[in-house]
């Protein structure tokens, strides 16, 4: 078994490197959730590695160095940010699950600019690419960064739109930072990554090792961090079982406005905007300046 905390235990050193290994790890233990890992770390005060000597105490599990050194195989282009050092954005200290560390490609300070998502089917319409298109463009046009699933449909336009317009983008992605979904968006994630800012909080080891009908369940949590990444979020459309009202609930759940284009409210086809209208913090969107005012005032 290998030495674990000893070198570090009793100093302010926090290691990143170390740092995601211990999350990793966490992550790679049978029956791990983001849930269950935020609940050992961020709300109990304390970073993945004191959280993995709280399980194993002073040496490493069997198994610690296998998951270390697959992890430090995949190690290339990204960075990781620590929640609780300095290295953490400040914008998410106010996130409902606040994963330990992310994985990012980029520039980790666009985080802190003024940014709105952007989200919505990923089988979506030519009049609902072309509406979120049109947005993007004019919210880049007044400064503001657009944060995207780089999902199809919907998240792809918007994207493409502000990038085309010199404006800004955040990706946050439902994979692991190395990974793609899906794999036509390929070269729109690089260009992302190299120049805006790619984010992920899915684990690398986990994710290549679990059944591929599991590997859903990151994509709510993806806009979860999306929610938390953004002042508000737009859904442009999107139907009644569209993983994208995971995001409409991450909004209300963590004080964030939402925006339903006034074309989704009042398509007949689907329910569930009736659910959200009445509520605080809810509003129909007609024009980019009524976002604006609203957001920013």
């Amino acid at each position: 078994m290998a030495p674990l905390l000893q070198d570090v235990l009793g100093t302010d050193v926090v290691s990143p490197y170390d740092e995601l290994m211990a999350y990793e790890y966490l992550y790679s233990r049978e029956g791990s959730t983001l849930k269950k890992i935020v609940e050992a770390t961020v709300l109990s005060n304390k970073l993945p590695r004191e959280a993995l000597y709280d399980l194993y105490g002073f040496v490493a599990p069997d198994d610690f160095d296998e998951v270390s050194l697959w992890v430090a195989q995949q190690m290339g282009d990204f960075a990781i940010a620590v929640n609780q050092t300095p290295s953490w954005p400040t914008a998410l200290c106010d996130s409902k699950r606040p994963s330990p560390l992310l994985y990012y490609r980029g520039d980790i300070n666009l985080i802190e600019s003024r940014t709105i998502s952007i989200v919505g089917a990923r089988k979506a319409t030519d009049m609902g690419k072309a509406r979120a298109a049109a947005l993007a463009r004019d919210l880049s046009a007044n400064g503001i960064t657009i944060a995207t699933g780089l999902a199809a449909g919907i998240d792809t336009a918007a994207a493409q739109s502000a990038i085309a317009n010199q404006g800004k983008v955040i990706g946050v992605i439902g994979t692991p930072i190395n990974k793609c979904y899906p794999k036509e968006n390929r070269k729109l994630q690089d260009i992302v990554a190299h120049e805006h800012l790619l984010l992920s909080q899915v684990p690398l080891y986990k994710y290549s090792v679990q059944p591929f009908k599991t590997k859903r369940y990151y994509f709510p949590e993806r806009n979860e961090l999306m929610a938390a990444v953004s002042d508000a979020t737009v859904i442009v459309e999107a139907s009644d079982t569209s993983g994208t009202l995971t995001q409409a609930k991450a909004c209300l759940s963590q004080g964030r406005p939402l925006f339903i284009m006034r074309s989704c409210a009042e398509n007949s086809t689907v329910s569930w905007p009736r659910r959200y209208i009445d509520k605080e913090g809810v509003y129909v969107l007609d024009s980019t300046q009524q976002l604006l005012d609203l957001v920013y005032g």
